[in-house]
C-alpha cells in the first residue's frame, strides 16, 4: 500500500504526515488491519526497539471533584459508586509507589482529583515525591495535578518531579461539549508551564466519546505541535453514573487504528496505552505492543485494570521485554529533560485543563479527560453492545486497606 510506505519512511524521518495521510489511517479496512500494524510497527521500532516503558498510577485524592468533565467518574455530579478519599499521607503513597516499582514499573504518576493544586496542596505532593526519591532515586515521578498557577511547576521540579501530565483530551472545537467549567485554552497553558518550568510535558488524548475521525486528528497534531514528551492515548471506561456510560464506540480494530495514527504522527514518542485497553482492546492488547512503547501496570485511578502479572506475561508473550531504569526511553536527538514525548521539543508545548488525572481514561479526574464532544461521530467499523462485564471499580490499593495490583 503506497500510504503505508509514504508513512514508513516519513516517521523514520521524523517529518509529520499530512492531515489526509491521517484520515486515511483511520480509514482502513479490516482486512488492511495488520498491514497498518505492521507498518506502523516499523516507526515505533526504529526508535524504542522493543521495549514497553511500565508506569503506575497513585491516586492520591479520589473523588469529589468540582469540574464537570462528562466522561470522569471523580465529576461534580457523578453517581458513580467510586472510592471517596482525602489526601494520602506521604506514607501511604510511598507504600503504593513501591508496590509499583517492585512490580516493574520505572514511572510513578501522582495524581489528585480537583480543578487544581493549592499552594499547600503542592507542599504535600512535593513531600510524597522527595520520599519516593529518597526510597529509590532511579524511579521517575510525574505529577497530574489539574491546573496548575504561577510557580507551581517550578515548585514541583525543585522537589524532585520528573514530569508534568494534563491531557488536551480531544479536540478544541468540541471541547465545550463535553466540558464547561475549564477551556482548552486552560489546558495548553498548563502544559505550557510544565515545560517552561523544565519538566517533562505529558499529555495526551481520549477516544470514543463519540469524536468524528477529524476530530481524533485535530487533537494528535495540536499535541504534534505542542510537543509533550509522551502522548498517552486513553479509550473511554463508559462508567456507570457518568453522563457517557452509554457511549460504547470502539471496536480492537479503531482502538489499533487510532495507535497507529498517533505514531505515525508522534513517531519518535513515548506514546502510552493508557485507561480503557483491557475494556476496548482486549486480547488484542498484545498487538498494540507493535503501535506503544509504554502502557500502565496494574490498575487506574477509579477502575481495575488487568492483573500486574497478566501484563508482564503479555510483554514477554509478544516478544518484548520491559524498560529498565537504566535505559534512556526517548531518542537520543530528543531534549534530555524527561523521558517521552511528541515532535521535538523546539515546536512548544501545549496542555491545560482542570482534573488531576494522568492517564487514566474517562474514569480519573479532569486531568485525563480526552475532554471531546459528542459531534456528528463518524460511526465506528461496527458499534457492539456495552460490555459492563469488563468494567469493575477499583477496590483495593491506594485508599483501602487491600493489596495494590501491581
Amino acid at each position: 500500500m503506497d500510504l503505508l510506505n509514504t508513512l514508513v519512511d516519513k516517521g523514520l524521518r521524523r517529518e509529520s504526515p499530512t492531515r489526509e495521510e491521517a484520515l486515511a489511517v483511520l480509514a482502513t479496512s479490516d482486512d488492511d488491519l495488520l498491514d497498518v500494524v505492521a507498518a506502523a510497527g516499523k516507526v515505533r521500532r526504529h526508535w524504542f526497539g522493543r521495549r514497553v516503558k511500565l508506569n503506575y498510577l497513585v491516586n492520591l485524592k479520589s473523588g469529589l471533584c468540582p469540574e464537570d468533565c462528562s466522561y470522569c467518574s471523580q465529576r461534580l455530579g457523578s453517581k458513580a459508586e467510586i472510592l471517596k478519599y482525602t489526601w494520602l499521607k506521604p506514607d501511604q503513597a510511598t507504600a503504593a509507589a513501591r508496590a509499583g516499582v517492585a512490580g516493574g514499573a520505572k514511572r510513578v504518576c501522582l495524581v489528585a482529583s480537583g480543578r487544581g493544586p493549592t499552594d499547600r496542596d503542592v507542599d504535600r505532593v512535593s513531600d510524597t515525591i522527595k520520599a519516593i526519591k529518597e526510597q529509590d532515586g532511579s524511579v521517575e515521578v510525574c505529577a497530574c495535578l489539574g491546573l496548575l498557577s504561577d510557580g507551581q511547576a517550578e515548585r514541583l521540579r525543585e522537589a524532585g518531579a520528573d514530569a508534568y501530565n494534563h491531557n488536551l483530551n480531544t479536540s478544541e472545537a468540541t471541547y465545550g461539549d463535553i466540558t464547561t467549567t475549564h477551556t482548552y485554552a486552560d489546558r495548553v497553558d498548563t502544559v505550557r508551564k510544565a515545560h517552561a518550568a523544565g519538566l517533562s510535558a505529558c499529555s495526551g488524548l481520549i477516544a470514543g466519546m463519540g469524536e468524528s475521525d477529524e476530530d481524533l486528528v485535530d487533537v494528535v497534531f495540536s499535541l504534534r505541535e505542542l510537543d509533550p514528551d509522551s502522548v498517552p492515548v486513553n479509550f473511554l471506561i463508559p462508567m456507570e453514573g457518568t453522563p457517557l456510560a452509554k457511549e460504547w464506540h470502539l471496536t480492537p480494530q479503531r482502538c489499533l487504528r487510532i495507535l497507529a495514527m498517533t505514531r505515525f504522527v508522534c513517531p519518535d514518542v513515548e506514546v502510552r496505552i493508557a485507561g480503557g485497553r483491557e475494556v476496548h482492546l482486549r486480547t488484542m492488547q498484545p498487538l498494540a505492543l507493535n503501535l506503544a512503547n509504554s502502557i500502565f501496570l496494574g490498575d487506574y485511578l477509579t477502575s481495575e485494570g488487568q492483573a500486574g502479572h497478566a501484563d508482564l506475561e503479555m510483554i514477554a508473550d509478544a516478544g518484548f521485554e520491559v524498560e529498565g531504569p537504566d535505559r534512556v526511553t526517548l531518542p537520543e536527538h530528543r531534549a534530555p529533560v524527561g523521558d517521552g514525548g511528541c515532535g521535538s521539543h523546539a515546536e512548544g508545548a501545549a496542555g491545560g485543563g482542570c482534573g488531576s488525572h494522568a492517564d487514566g481514561a474517562a474514569e480519573g479526574g479532569c486531568g485525563s479527560h480526552a475532554g471531546g464532544g459528542v459531534c456528528a461521530p463518524t460511526p465506528a467499523a461496527r458499534t457492539e453492545e456495552a460490555r459492563t462485564d469488563l468494567v469493575a471499580v477499583r477496590r483495593r490499593g491506594a485508599g483501602t486497606d487491600l493489596a495494590p495490583n501491581a
